[in-house]
């Protein structure tokens, strides 16, 4: 029996959505043997034409509801990005019968919740792979693979464009500014690279990643968020010498009292495997009960790295069309809509408990140190390392500590009362620490 072609609109032919295109007739052979049956561009909305998308024979408009309310389109493949537009055209799609395949992670982490409870009631799919770590397919993953695990943690490099920036800061001893400049030359960061260098677009993706792996509803808002702009040459160095590797990681962690959320500079030792990624790669480790360590690496972002995955969401769409949308993997995982769903708690930063690099210049004089050491010794917080390098212009000698595990609550008031000494120049730089002893 040949069943019939799965028929698609594609909304947005940017990167991602002209890569789709590309994939999609240039392996329609293969993929139609994989799927089963046909999967054909049925229509096509753009803001801009991309030349190098071939729209010989498909319906084109610039119009994305066009496509959403098209009777002789199945699948709507959202590709157009951000928040309000891109919920709007994906509620009215579901609204009109239709699948959906999105690589919009923004979206989904802040309107998740919202669009697959439409989806639910509407009895339709709605896959989402290409929307973290590209063309790697850590969601399918996590939500199928590792099905029989608890899962423990989750950590990640899940933006290559800040990954770019720390690893030639490292690799070149250049400055934050100079390797940022570089990375918009070459088109990995954007012309405001707010939301990749100050960790948003890493807290979208680590948002949908904790929902699935702890199946707890999406909850961005409650992400603690710290970005890379601060980081200097001097504390990539200092990381260094002391045996680590500064990244800017993604992490979520099962806790007795809730799950953490958070995305900022990390030192992890220079060992561990995510130490090793480089450039606009991306990485995730994530940790099971029973499987132990796992780790997912590949290209993070890109045309046809991202298309992979979208078509990949479209052939599972076509293989599970005709099913009764009960017996199909849920969208975060775990089965239950609204109040039925895990509502373990999302701690707050000041609760969780992690060791901490500190960065600061005290004026040259006896007394200071034993001062500062006396601020963390009454915060409960210990000493691990100790480095105090020769006086620079002005008689000011930068310290770098290196402390135990202690609670961030702890090491806030700490820092407040350090700067607060007259001897102290400027804020503390303070980088938190992860050893992943407990976790690799």
């Amino acid at each position: 029996m040949t069943l019939k072609p799965v028929r698609v609109g594609i909304c947005g032919l940017g990167t991602v959505g002209g890569g789709t295109f590309n994939v999609l007739t240039r392996n329609a052979d293969d993929i139609a043997r994989r799927a089963g049956r046909p999967i054909v561009i049925e229509q096509v909305a753009y803001r801009s034409l991309n030349p190098e998308c071939d729209l010989t024979g498909i319906k084109a408009t610039t119009d994305v509801f066009e496509v959403a309310t098209n009777p002789d389109v199945d699948v709507l493949v959202e590709l157009i990005g951000g928040y309000d537009l891109s919920r709007e055209l994906v509620l009215t799609a579901i609204a009109n019968g239709k699948h959906v395949v999105t690589a919009n992670k923004a979206m989904i982490a802040v309107h998740g919740n919202e669009i697959f409870k439409a989806a639910h009631e509407q009895g339709v799919i709605v896959a989402f792979e290409a929307a973290v770590a590209g063309g790697i397919p850590v969601i399918k993953s996590l939500r199928e693979g590792l099905g029989a695990n608890r899962i423990e943690w989750v950590a990640g490099i899940i933006n290559g464009t800040g990954n770019y920036i720390l690893t030639h800061m490292r690799e070149d001893k250049r400055a934050f500014e100079d390797v940022l400049a570089e990375a918009q030359a070459l088109g990995y960061a954007e012309a405001d690279p707010t939301f990749d260098v100050e960790g948003i677009d890493a807290a979208h993706k680590l948002t949908i990643l904790a929902s699935i792996a702890y199946g707890v509803p999406l909850q961005f808002n409650k992400a603690f968020t710290e970005g890379i702009s601060r980081i200097t040459a001097e504390d990539i160095e200092q990381a260094d010498n002391l045996g680590y590797v500064i990244k800017h990681l993604g992490i979520s962690k099962r806790t007795e009292a809730g799950l953490e959320l958070r995305v900022h500079p990390t030192l992890i030792p220079k060992q561990r495997l995510l130490a090793s990624v480089y450039g606009v790669k991306n990485a995730i480790a994530i940790m099971g009960d029973a499987v132990g360590p796992t780790l997912y690496y590949g290209a993070g972002a890109g045309a046809e790295p991202t298309a992979s995955a979208v078509v990949a969401d479209l052939l599972d769409v076509a293989r599970d069309i005709s099913t009764d949308h009960h017996y199909r993997v849920p969208y975060l995982a775990f089965s239950g809509i609204g109040d039925e769903i895990n509502r373990l708690p999302i701690m707050p930063m000041e609760d969780i408990v992690t060791a901490y690099y500190l960065r600061l210049l005290a004026v040259d004089r006896p007394g200071v140190l034993a001062r500062v050491a006396t601020i963390l010794a009454e915060q409960g917080i210990s000493i691990e390392a100790l480095i105090q390098k020769e006086a620079t212009e002005g008689e000011l000698v930068p310290i770098i500590l290196l402390t135990h595990r202690t609670r961030e609550k702890q090491m806030n008031e700490a820092i407040r009362l350090i700067e607060s000494m007259a001897d102290i120049a400027g804020p503390v730089t303070r980088i938190r620490v992860e050893s992943l002893d407990e976790q690799e």
